[in-house]
């Protein structure tokens, strides 16, 4: 069964084009409205947002489809991602929505979904929305129309919260911090965290006008956080996406740690704590050598679907607590329910700050693969999942480069494309198995 709106997180698109048009969201909240209303007498609904100017269109369309099916609804503002989650399992609402397309430019926006736990909803949820959305509208009559208040100290909880997750013998102090918030939901937030756990902080990124979100700065654009760093001779950076649940981490001397990296640092940390890390979640796109120095640690890396989503699930599946992308969505399941950029760079700033390491210090045992990825347009019709001679040729790679490298081939899930990944120890035979494949993709 295929979903006509939802993709992987929520609906995305270009504003004013479907689906991200005031008529089809306004619709949307009405059916999600109807849907909770099901199970529930009288549901609230939370609605959060990140600082893109369209986001007042789609807050108010919302906000009245929700009204029109006898939803009370409650405006959080400019918050992150996991802040409204957090959010709404704090406040017991019944749903939480955030209007976002993240790490997009702010041309683009979307609506996302948070349960009453502050999880995200499963797949038979969407095609139960879907499903309404097709049903003819059943307005409330006026005496049923729901109502709507501003929570005024959303951001304030939520700094709260992020800080709980910090040790209380721990702080910041005598550290400087750059925060590169994106212009996006942590503008104000992230650099306050930051200050309240004693750090002299150097904000960039934290002046949107609507237009700026991920506009050469943030999680995406770690460049201006670099510059940043050396300029202001920072300890350490930490760059946010537009939504705040994505994390790039500097360190003093400009060296970028991606989420892989910080992923193993937080198995790693908790292992040398004497905490049971059972094993860790990645993609399939997770680095080959992450996987091998936590199998030397005895921890086992299970490879989910590429998608934050796809890693909860496996998560919750296994009964784990750690896992993550290398693009910095990571999950840390005993802190929050979700990804959260904030968060994940507390809990690597606190493992440096209690052990008074580096972070190179903390992860010299780990180099990264080389990773070399190819994009292969097909012809109209290929079957290159039936080809023998790509089977044949890959195989023939794989036996080559042993347990020193790997090959992934998988389809473009939005193009008609061939994504090849050749991982190995040495980055010329990694690019050169990669041309290998894609040469006998393309042929």
């Amino acid at each position: 069964m295929s979903r006509q709106y939802f993709g992987t997180d929520g609906i995305r698109g270009t504003v004013g084009q479907a689906p991200i048009t005031p008529d089809f969201v306004l619709r949307l909240a009405h059916a999600v409205g109807r849907v909770l209303k099901r199970t529930e007498a009288h549901p609230t609904v939370l609605i959060g947002k990140d600082t893109r100017i369209s986001g007042y269109m789609l807050e108010s369309a919302l906000e009245s489809g929700f009204n029109s099916a006898g939803i009370e609804v409650v405006l959080l503002g400019p918050l992150p991602t996991p802040g409204v989650a957090y959010l709404t399992r704090a406040l017991r609402a019944s749903l939480g929505v955030v209007i976002s397309a993240s790490h997009n430019p702010f041309e683009d926006n979307g609506i996302k979904f948070f349960s009453s736990q502050g999880s995200k909803l499963p797949d038979a949820w969407e095609y139960d929305v879907e499903a309404t959305l097709q049903e003819i509208p059943e307005w409330v009559c006026s005496a049923d129309l729901g109502k709507s208040r501003r929570l005024d100290d959303a951001a304030g909880r939520y700094i709260e919260f992020c800080k709980s997750t910090f040790a209380f013998n721990l702080t910041l102090k005598g550290l400087r911090i750059v925060v590169d918030a994106a212009h996006g939901a942590a503008y104000q937030i992230a650099p306050q965290v930051f200050h309240e756990l004693g750090a002299e902080v150097v904000a960039i990124g934290c002046a949107p006008d609507g237009l700026n979100i991920n506009q050469g700065v943030g999680a995406t654009h770690p460049d201006a956080l670099i510059d940043a760093v050396r300029v202001h001779r920072a300890d350490f950076g930490v760059a946010l996406d537009g939504d705040a649940d994505r994390l790039q981490l500097i360190d003093a001397k400009g060296r970028l740690f991606n989420g892989d990296e910080l992923l193993y640092l937080m198995a790693d940390d908790r292992l040398s704590n004497q905490q049971p890390v059972p094993g860790v979640v990645g993609t399939l796109m997770t680095n080959m050598a992450v996987e091998l120095a936590l199998a030397a640690r005895g921890v086992q890396l299970v490879r989910a679907k590429v998608g934050d989503r796809y890693v909860l699930e496996e998560l919750e599946k296994n009964h784990w607590l750690l896992g993550g992308e290398g693009s910095g969505h990571l999950l840390v399941l005993d802190k929050h329910t979700t990804g959260d950029g904030l968060i994940s760079a507390l809990q690597v700033l606190q493992t440096s700050v209690r052990t008074g390491r580096s972070l190179s210090d903390l992860l010299q045992g780990v180099t990264l693969f080389p990773q070399v990825l190819l994009n292969v347009r097909l012809r109209p019709g290929q079957d290159w999942q039936a080809s023998p001679h790509l089977l044949e040729q890959t195989r023939a790679i794989e036996a080559e480069l042993g347990s020193g490298g790997r090959v992934l081939i998988r389809p473009s899930g939005t193009e008609p494309l061939v994504r090849v990944m050749v991982e190995a120890r040495d980055a010329v035979l990694a690019r050169v198995y990669a041309q290998r494949i894609a040469a006998t993709l393309a042929g």
